[in-house]
């Protein structure tokens, strides 16, 4: 053989763990298929904006009293950013880290989801504030609401937190890692959102704003599978590296809920003031914890709060059985895409 001839090497080369440093480019073998069903859950999920029919809200955005509007316009306001911070942290970290093909399939397909959810309430802060300078606010609530801004920057502190993190060596790197993927699936998605969801549907049981809540039906199917998959990739991250999850990483994530209830329910006094009829800080205080506690349930985590959920309404968006929202046929749900899909069908 000549000096310097390449050698054949026949074997398979050893594929790590879903953290570890690399990018794996082989989908086949195909070493985490559940991440490849999230994707094709996802893709059946196609919704555009154009489906979403919001004239008939104006005439009950003249019906609302002041106090209502000023709930909406914060609502709105936090709408406005919500799903960019998302965005971004799914590019600096999340695809960044998450090592596996199959994995960023999905994390591709969620952030064409949140480009959506963006376009959504572009639509949304068109229609319902037409004034310049009122749309103008409420683009600039991270910087000038105190009580949007804080939960802002409660997500800028973790997506910061694996700033100077280009790869994940050690245990923790690892945790940070988790940590931020927890925060984003159980605080972000999970906590705030799903706030957001209760006024929207608080405001549907009373007759108001039918168009949001169709638009938010869909936003709500998304999140629900964002959390969906994030967790998998946690019941994952357990499964091969066990010793991560510790105590103290149970403290840890226990204390950044209760940072997100706070934050969240400083957000509910600014919206609700003194109280509306069905919905109060109080009423929200109680729902928060309750699905603080669902979070922290399914992350295998002792529960903190032990409350109740106040909110009658929230029924069909029941947060203990997710899976069974994925179940029930709704009959204004329509695929986006060529084809047909069955709604009864399990993701």
């Amino acid at each position: 053989m000549p000096v310097n001839a390449p050698t054949t090497n026949t074997s398979v080369p050893r594929r790590g763990m879903l953290l570890d440093p690399g990018m794996d480019l082989t989908l086949r073998p195909m070493r985490y298929p559940g991440f490849y069903d999230h994707y094709r859950a996802a893709i059946r999920n196609t919704w555009t904006v154009e489906e979403v029919d919001l004239h008939s809200d104006l005439s009950d955005l003249t019906r609302l009293s002041a106090e209502e509007f000023h709930l909406v316009n914060r609502l709105v306001a936090f709408f406005a950013t919500g799903d960019t911070i998302v965005a971004n942290n799914l590019v600096l970290n999340l695809y960044k880290h998450l090592n596996a093909p199959e994995a960023r399939l999905y994390l591709s397909r969620q952030l064409f989801e949140e480009a959506v959810h963006v376009q959504f309430y572009l639509t949304l802060l068109d229609t319902y504030l037409p004034d310049h300078d009122e749309r103008a606010k409420a683009f600039a609530a991270v910087e000038n609401i105190p009580s949007i801004r804080d939960k802002a920057a409660f997500c800028f502190r973790w997506i910061d937190s694996l700033t100077h993190t280009d790869q994940l060596h050690g245990s923790q790197d690892r945790r940070a890692f988790l940590l931020n993927l927890i925060c984003f699936a159980a605080c972000i998605e999970g906590l705030f959102f799903y706030g957001a969801f209760a006024y929207v549907y608080w405001l549907r049981s009373r007759g108001l704003l039918n168009g949001l809540a169709s638009g938010t039906n869909w936003v709500f199917r998304d999140e629900s599978m964002h959390m969906q998959f994030a967790f998998s990739a946690v019941d994952t991250i357990r499964a091969e590296e066990p010793s991560l999850f510790d105590e103290d990483l149970t403290g840890q994530v226990t204390r950044m809920m209760e940072e997100a209830v706070a934050a969240e329910l400083a957000f509910a006094h600014d919206l609700c003031g003194d109280g509306l009829p069905g919905m109060s800080a109080d009423d929200m205080r109680a729902y928060l914890q309750y699905v603080a506690d669902q979070r922290l349930a399914r992350l295998g985590m002792p529960t903190r709060y032990g409350t109740a959920n106040p909110f009658a309404f929230m029924d069909l968006q029941d947060v203990q059985e997710l899976s069974n929202f994925f179940e029930r046929r709704v009959s204004a749900y329509q695929i986006g895409t060529e084809g047909t899909v069955s709604l009864d069908e399990e993701f």
